[in-house]
């Protein structure tokens, strides 16, 4: 078997959808499956490696809040002659990229492979989708005329398919606990007697920094001993700087972009890890790598973030976009040390669910279901 991992997202910037590309591209290869990556090019420095084949350009574009790509081929007969050349069993697109998708549609060669989609995005969240039902009627359509199955990472991806008759299950995020553990050590500049609150994420709209940045404001009346350390880039950087000048907030540590390689040690820098995000988030795998790590998680109740942590012990939801009780839920970690462990260490049980292993397995599985049911269709 020979399996394309298809993303309508750049590679040049980190996101959930790329890391979970690049983890099931691993554990595939660990088991001996030949698997490439096809994503699209937005510089001409850009080089993964031979397993990744940059096809078509995308243009960053920002949409409801994050950042996104406007994705096309201009030359679509590369297309063909890539598949042609490939011999790709499995053709799996990971959520959509217009007109980029439509062009692989227009091959005959994707036509003969097996063509599974993973859909990410929490599209009621954003409330763009949901108001033009129009589009959602076109997207089941295309999806019932190409697509062979469709997995959703949350229960929620899969709404807006009802109308879809093919193969559909739920397959989570995974997480590679050889990457992230307890065992990879602390950062030594921010190992002292201070309580480190970590936000791991882009600095964009949706990921509500500028929530948490609001109660460790009033964190700070109460606690002398925070440290409050923010990783990632982002459009809103500036503007959360500025805040964080203008009300003399101490202990604010913006350490940009870090490579996967690194944020293990960021995550066993902290006591909390927060994540404020306010919509669009239907699983979140920085909560996995939170809890692969021991650390305690308070979260928004956003849609995906509610439905992953309804039934763990090792996260808090905090009121959406409610910095006074996102405050509040920081602050009973803050002054509970055992709690604090306890949590953490029901992460470390959770966690194991989502190993890369057990993932991959189950898209396999969904592979050979959606393998017999085209066989059937055809018959």
């Amino acid at each position: 078997m020979k399996i394309a991992l298809i993303s309508f997202h750049s590679f040049s910037n980190p996101g959930g959808v790329k890391n979970h590309i690049l983890g099931l591209y691993r554990q595939f290869k660990k088991m001996g499956i030949e698997t490439k990556i096809i994503a699209p090019r937005r510089n001409r420095q850009e080089d993964y490696g031979k397993d990744v084949i940059l096809l078509g350009t995308s243009f960053p574009m920002n949409f409801v809040g994050s950042g996104s790509d406007f994705n096309i081929n201009f030359n679509p007969f590369a297309i063909s002659r890539t598949l042609k050349k490939e011999k790709f069993d499995v053709l799996h697109f990971h959520n959509f990229g217009f007109p980029s998708i439509m062009q692989f549609f227009g091959s005959p060669v994707a036509a003969q492979a097996l063509n599974i989609l993973t859909f990410h995005s929490d599209t009621e969240g954003s409330k763009f989708l949901t108001r033009f039902p129009t589009l959602l009627y076109l997207l089941n359509r295309v999806c019932q005329h190409n697509i062979d199955g469709i997995i959703g990472v949350a229960p929620l991806n899969l709404k807006i398919f009802k109308r879809y008759q093919g193969p559909k299950t739920v397959i989570p995020n995974g997480i590679d606990l050889e990457r992230f553990n307890p065992r990879i050590p602390r950062l030594k500049k921010f190992s002292d007697s201070r309580i480190n609150i970590l936000f791991v994420g882009r600095l964009e709209k949706r990921k509500g920094l500028i929530y948490l940045l609001r109660a460790y404001r009033i964190l700070e009346r109460s606690f002398s001993n925070l440290r409050l350390i923010i990783v990632g880039e982002g459009r809103l950087r500036a503007r959360a700087e500025g805040y964080v000048r203008k009300n003399g907030l101490r202990e604010v540590y913006f350490e940009g972009e870090k490579p996967d390689q690194e944020l293990a040690s960021y995550y066993n820098s902290c006591d909390i890890f927060c994540a404020p995000s306010i919509f669009g988030e239907s699983f979140g795998i920085i909560l996995l790598e939170a809890m692969a790590c021991g650390k305690p998680i308070v979260a928004f109740a956003n849609n995906g973030y509610k439905e992953f942590l309804k039934d763990k012990k090792s996260g808090i939801l905090a009121e959406n976009r409610d910095f006074r009780d996102l405050a509040e839920k920081i602050k009973g970690l803050i002054e509970s040390p055992k709690m604090r462990k306890d949590m953490g260490r029901q992460g470390l049980e959770e966690v194991k669910e989502y190993a890369w292993q057990k993932v991959a397995r189950r898209v396999l599985d969904f592979y050979e279901t959606c393998r017999k049911s085209k066989a059937e269709r055809f018959s």
